[in-house]
């Protein structure tokens, strides 16, 4: 038996765990779970009778995630005070509440704020401020002069603030480093995945607006700035100077190249290679180049009805041949 008050997949519950209802395609689970007790929506009608005790809510997922992230948030509080070994400059500056863990590095005017969780093997470079209620997992490397905002959080292996890849061709083929000055901006509530990398601007700041979220694996270049509660799903790039607007959402190894302007809403679907700016709000894409989205869909439809096609199409020559014949004989 499960031990009480933990969290189970409505398929695998044990007898005293929660699970939650949100993806019709789960509902037949409903019926035989042995969770103890399950959040579904208010709007799910029941099909024959439930042996949990059920909890209707209006969003089964959104309660449900806000129920983990408050357990969560309960063990993360358990962290306090700073362990041994650390080593943090004289000039750094650490708020109430922290939890600093060995082999965690603080450099010069370091600012930390309150209630922030530093996991071990994090690096801070000079003059690097991090916001209050920040988590930074094991790892992360933030770069010189960079920002964090109030509640950000921060997945192992991720990289903020490293060079962006400037460099100026010369006469000789070779090419010449173009030092990056600038720095990153990370504003409240924006969550970076695992190894992750965002890179500092050549000059001013690569900025991630407030609400933003980056899953693992992405690339991010020199100057970029991605909008307020855009979503960037693993293994996608963002080339150098391009301005992402709010609301974005961009799929899995979606490619977007420099200096254009993505608008408000868009959708950019999974390995979408994107080529030139999207100045319609709301507009979705898909494809390499990326175009819109329906317009691609019917592409791709006439694309594999080719060959049948191709067929009718042969069939079609020889009757009109076979006309010709009839018509010159006669």
């Amino acid at each position: 038996m499960a031990a009480a008050g933990s969290f189970g997949k409505i398929e695998e519950a044990k007898p005293g765990q929660l699970a939650f209802l949100a993806n019709p395609k789960y509902e037949e689970y409903l019926y035989t779970t042995q969770a103890s007790v399950i959040i579904i929506n208010n709007s799910l009608e029941l099909k024959q009778p439930v042996s949990a005790a059920l909890i209707r809510v209006a969003d089964a997922y959104t309660a449900f995630a806000t129920l983990l992230n408050t357990y969560q948030e309960m063990v993360t509080q358990q962290l306090n005070g700073i362990q041994q070994p650390v080593f943090m400059h004289e000039t750094a500056k650490v708020g109430s509440n922290v939890f600093i863990a060995a082999f965690t590095y603080l450099s010069e005017n370091v600012e930390v704020g309150d209630n922030v969780k530093l996991f071990p093997g994090v690096f801070l470079g000079n003059n690097v401020k991090v916001g209050k209620n920040c988590i930074l997992h094991a790892g992360v490397k933030v770069y010189n002069d960079c920002v964090l905002g109030n509640n950000v959080t921060i997945h192992s292996g991720t990289v903020i603030g490293s060079d962006g890849f400037g460099y100026a061709p010369q006469a000789n083929g070779s090419y010449k480093k173009v030092p990056q000055i600038g720095n990153v901006v990370l504003e409240d509530f924006v969550e970076i995945g695992s190894n992750t990398c965002i890179d500092r601007a050549t000059i001013g700041s690569t900025i991630i607006r407030s609400g933003a979220k980056l899953d693992n694996l992405i690339q991010v270049a020199h100057n970029v700035e991605v909008g307020t509660n855009t979503v960037i799903a693993a293994q996608a790039g963002v080339s150098g100077s391009t301005k992402i607007g709010n609301n974005v959402m961009i799929g899995g190894q979606a490619g977007v190249v420099g200096h254009i302007h993505i608008a408000d809403g868009s959708k950019i679907n999974a390995q979408s290679g994107v080529s030139k700016s999207i100045k319609t709000p709301n507009t979705a894409v898909t494809g390499s180049p990326a175009f819109d989205y329906t317009s691609a869909l019917r592409s791709q439809a006439v694309s594999r009805n080719l060959p049948e096609m191709e067929k009718r199409i042969s069939e079609l020559e020889k009757l009109v041949h076979q006309l010709i014949t009839e018509k010159e004989i006669l």
